[in-house]
């Protein structure tokens, strides 16, 4: 059996796990070499955005101390303040939030950081997380120290790793569902966070969960990896499992995901999701990251391929005790109400109390209580706010709280008798925005505000529109009120245009030498059955009248729509060419002199350029699991260093042998991917594959240079001295250096053939 993976453990809250603290210790190094430039910024790149560090735009942005600030391009940039050369880096930190699930420390904890770090604000992305802006690289391990002591992780959250497990907010409290996925949605994500599986793929990884089919939930369809759940008799017993999805993707080339297959026990789900991995590990696209997304090798080698080597790679894998630990305690995760059940709503006398309970009501299944929708504008929420909510959470649930992929947050299991009571709280706290889920509700990525890949405005068009639609929310017809809109800065689709009824990316036109916001109409999406299909591009528009064909598309929808028709079926029926006749006149921009306001964007006076669009991180970096090894066996050798300074001579020695493991594993899983961390099958493997066979012979060193290793894994026991110590630190930067030489020499051969 092989061992469990080492991040695999429960969220507790005050402890961290040693592994935890010696991984945030190696990051507060990383740092350190980087400033000394001792380590590659691409390989940087990578090893920032493993731990949830991102680059962020920074023309529009402003930091703490109000002063405006230069593009510098997080975190490699720095700033000349007179004779001194400072460390400057405007960034965010994307924190982890699996399934969304959150508790009121863990609030608490995000407002003092928002507060402390930050601008004030905390985000909640369209995937559930939470970020912060305008972060220093300095202040990050110490975030990530605090975040980590009420068990939250910034692991993994950005690069080309398995990102943040979503799943229905609504999960084990709605009555349409097959059963609660939140377990098997902790699950999977503590599962595969840090394993060793997960570690060398070409492009991010996204997992999703739904508990039922028709409604939007996880949005399974548009994943990487996607299960519904479902349940099947089996030897007439009522057996749980999921029918799974891969290769689903929105971006520039939106792809839908192809069933896997129709039933997949819960005993299987971890095995055969880590199995899909394997495969995109081993045979997803490395070097072009365009085409390096899962969705693309299911294309290129068809599902019944696909499916036919992730089962064979199942077949050979060895057991890990997680697959199935967690199975034995899912009553676990059953959620408890603080207070008795209300046999009857208990209203408010405030006169805007109706309207609010209309949108931002959700009926659970259990019989007297409900979940309050928690409308956040942009997604944005105070410090003040988080930690009002907090005390919420503590006074009438037992801190049942979920962040939702529409950029919002649940208050679930609150009695229908503290209705009123919860209400009149929230208001104090300025969190009772009426229209969550409606058209109101509009979803926005970053876009230019702090994306370095935002084109046009998505957060200035989308509050345009939500205080535009608001005003007229009250006269609304439903069926216009029920539509879905969402705006994101570029094609990349991070709000999820794809699948809105109505949605729009930003794009660039030039109207006479001058630079014009525009955004792309995409119409027709569908957002039930988990994104069930995607929308056509109909043309670009000019930002400054996004709003009036919004309003122009709506009401033509409300006086041509047949009895119950979707959207998405009346832009099927009507035709593009109609639809698109509808809308033509709004794409002529006036001319400069006449009317300068088309050519700046929304919230922001200055004239419109793409002068300041950078290249995005949302790829992470093409970074090989090679390269990554060495550079942490570097980071291992000058920690080696610094314990030799301080006469740890023991310590010193063993973390040198470490940096010659870690390079000897880089070095094999050129030929071997899925190599693990054994020592003894390290020693083997290196020896017949490249000692023995004199690969790693060195001329100048006459082959010395490997022994060094196979002499220290062979006395890897012995007591050190001060001058073994050194000695051994010496001799593992010799072998780490030959692996780099017998990496370029493979290369060359490689090359020249």
């Amino acid at each position: 059996m092989k061992a469990s993976n080492p991040y695999w453990r429960e969220r507790v809250v005050g402890q961290m796990s040693s592994q935890l603290v010696e991984e945030l210790d190696q990051f507060e190094t990383e740092i350190e070499l980087k400033k000394q430039g001792k380590i590659d910024d691409r390989v940087f790149a990578e090893t920032r955005l493993r731990r949830g560090v991102y680059g962020q735009r920074y023309d529009n942005g402003r930091r703490n101390d109000g002063q405006k600030t230069q593009n510098l391009g997080f975190p490699c940039g720095t700033m000349t303040k007179g004779p001194e050369t400072v460390w400057d880096a405007p960034g965010m930190l994307r924190i982890k939030i699996p399934y969304g699930g959150l508790n009121a420390r863990q609030l608490e904890v995000l407002g003092e950081l928002a507060e402390e770090y930050s601008d004030g604000i905390a985000h909640v992305t369209t995937r559930q997380c939470i970020q912060l802006h305008f972060i220093h690289i300095d202040d990050t391990p110490t975030i990530m120290r605090r975040l980590a002591s009420v068990g939250i992780t910034t692991r993994e959250a950005c690069g080309n790793s398995v990102r943040n497990v979503t799943a229905c907010p609504f999960s084990g409290i709605c009555s349409n569902e097959a059963f609660d996925v939140t377990p098997y949605a902790h699950a999977l994500a503590y599962h595969l966070l840090g394993h060793s599986d997960c570690q060398n793929f070409g492009r991010k990884f996204k997992p999703a969960f739904s508990g039922c089919k028709d409604q939007p939930c996880g949005l399974v369809k548009m994943h990487d990896v996607g299960y519904i759940a479902t349940t099947r008799e089996i030897k007439g017993e009522v057996k749980r499992g999921f029918e799974m999805y891969v290769g689903g993707g929105l971006g520039a080339v939106p792809r839908q995901a192809k069933l896997l297959s129709d039933f997949v026990s819960e005993e299987e789900i971890l095995p055969l999701t880590q199995a899909v991995a394997r495969v995109f590990s081993r045979l997803g696209e490395k070097k072009n990251r365009g085409k390096a997304r899962i969705k693309f090798l299911v294309d290129k080698l068809g599902i019944e391929e696909f499916r036919r080597l992730v089962h064979e790679e199942r077949a050979v894998m060895e057991h890990e005790e997680s697959w199935s630990s967690y199975l034995k305690d899912l009553k676990s995760k059953v959620e408890m109400p603080l207070h008795n059940g209300g046999s009857e709503l208990v209203a408010s006398d405030d006169p805007e109390f109706s309207k609010w309970q209309k949108t931002n009501f959700y009926q659970q299944k259990q019989e007297g209580y409900v979940a309050i929708i928690i409308s956040l504008p942009l997604g944005d929420i105070t410090a003040n706010q988080l930690r009002s909510l907090a005390d919420i959470a503590r006074k009438y649930t037992n801190e049942t709280i979920r962040s939702t992929v529409e950029q919002n947050i649940i208050l679930r299991w609150v009695s229908k008798a503290d209705v009123a009571a919860v209400y009149k709280d929230l208001k104090v706290a300025e969190l009772t925005m009426p229209e969550a889920g409606t058209i109101v509700d509009v979803t926005s990525c970053p876009g230019t505000d702090t994306c370095k890949l935002g084109i046009s405005s998505s957060r200035g068009l989308a509050a345009q529109l939500r205080n535009r639609l608001m005003e007229k929310s009250v006269q609304m017809d439903q069926s216009v009120k029920d539509l879905v809109i969402k705006v994101s800065g570029c094609f990349n689709s991070c709000s999820g245009h794809h699948v809105a009824d109505l949605g729009f990316y930003g794009v660039s036109r030039s109207i006479n030498k001058h630079a014009v916001p525009h955004f792309q109409v995409i119409l027709g999406g569908q957002w039930t059955q988990n994104a069930g299909a995607y929308g056509l591009p109909m043309g670009a528009i000019p930002s400054k009248r996004i709003p009036e064909a919004v309003d122009r598309l709506t009401q033509t929808y409300l006086e041509k729509q047949e009895k119950g028709e979707s959207f998405k079926d009346f832009v099927t029926r009507v035709g593009k060419a109609e639809i698109k006749s509808m809308i033509q006149d709004l794409t002529t921009v006036p001319a400069y002199e006449e009317d300068r306001s088309f050519y700046s964007d929304w919230g922001d006076p200055r004239e419109y350029t793409k002068e300041d669009i950078g290249v995005g991180e949302c790829a992470g970096e093409v970074v090989t699991a090679f390269t990554l090894d060495m550079t942490a066996a570097e980071r291992m050798l000058f920690e080696a260093q610094l314990k030799l300074e301080k006469s740890e001579f023991q310590p010193a020695a063993d973390q040198a042998f470490e940096a010659m493991v870690t390079a000897t594993k880089g070095l094999i899983r050129l030929r071997l991917p899925n190599v693990g961390r054994d020592v003894p099958a390290l020693v083997e493997q290196f020896r017949s594959e490249f000692f023995d066979t004199e690969l790693f012979f060195d001329p100048f060193a006459k082959g010395k240079f490997g022994q060094y290793f196979l002499d220290a894994a062979a006395n890897c026991n012995r007591q050190h001295d001060h001058d073994t110590a050194h000695r051994q630190i010496e001799e593992a930067s010799l072998f780490v250096e030959a692996c780099h030489s017998c990496q370029a020499r493979m290369s060359e051969q490689v090359t020249a053939t």
